[in-house]
């Protein structure tokens, strides 16, 4: 009866982890950019835990691993937003940004320009072009992205005077599911995996964004299934205490 309480909570631990994994998805379906996350669980055969020497050898028994989590990197819905500083990827690629922490990756297009006129994210953090941060000048108007990247804007209102301000640095990278979450929609890549141009496949689309790529149904769904089955182990688990219990009491009864 030990190891099938055992059993059960390591399935219980197993079952919260998923459980938060699935409602941090659930909290950020409206996150512009935001990767959904998903668990990886194996089973785990206590090879103490048997005994070979009787007639009938013992199973080595199964307990619950969390394994891992796993990002989901498809891409989100493309809402058309009109916003000329919004820009959203088509295809495996990353924007780069610059954070007190280093360089991160992104697929949050939502940009702005700060008050030193450098293009930056939502939170502040720089985005890096081909050559560095963005700049603008305070008499530019007319911005204009480029499928490609580029960003030109005219200064003044000489529609004739239109000057290129950077391109943005798009990157992609061999093994994605390396990458480590830092926040709510921007990744960091560990020692040895390096970011590579994502060259003419990736694409930009000016004055739309990324949506968060959370399927709110599954999720919810997936949500009450986890919740009912953490129920049911629970109860399982009680019904072998009081088991125990019980025979606990009825031993007690036997006359010396």
């Amino acid at each position: 009866m030990e190891n099938t309480l055992l059993i059960g909570l390591s399935r219980q631990i197993a079952l919260q982890r998923e459980l938060d994994v699935v409602a941090n998805n659930v909290a950020n379906m409206n996150t512009t950019g935001y990767k959904a996350d998903g668990s990886v669980f194996e089973e785990y055969l206590m090879p103490g835990a048997q005994a070979a020497g009787f007639q009938g050898a013992d199973r080595r028994v199964s307990f619950v691993q969390d394994r891992a989590t796993w990002r989901n990197f498809s891409a989100g819905p493309i809402r058309p937003t009109g916003n000329p500083l919004d820009v959203a990827i088509s295809g495996d690629a990353f924007f780069v940004v610059e954070t007190a922490r280093g360089e991160r990756y992104t697929r949050n297009g939502a940009f702005q320009i700060n008050a030193q006129g450098e293009l930056v994210t939502s939170d502040g953090d720089r985005v890096v072009g081909d050559g560095g941060p963005i700049q603008f000048q305070s008499t530019d108007n007319s911005i204009s992205i480029n499928p490609d990247g580029t960003i030109t804007a005219r200064e003044g209102g000489n529609s004739r005077n239109d000057s290129a301000r950077g391109r943005l640095r798009l990157v992609r990278f061999d093994n994605a599911q390396q990458l480590q979450k830092d926040g709510a929609t921007l990744f960091a890549a560990p020692a040895g995996l390096a970011p590579q141009d994502a060259g003419p496949r990736a694409r930009v689309t000016q004055g739309s964004i990324e949506q968060s790529n959370v399927q709110a149904v599954i999720e919810m769904a997936r949500m009450v299934e986890v919740t009912r089955t953490y129920t049911q182990i629970t109860a399982m688990m009680q019904q072998f205490s009081d088991l125990r219990r019980t025979s606990i009491e009825k031993l007690a009864e036997v006359p010396a």
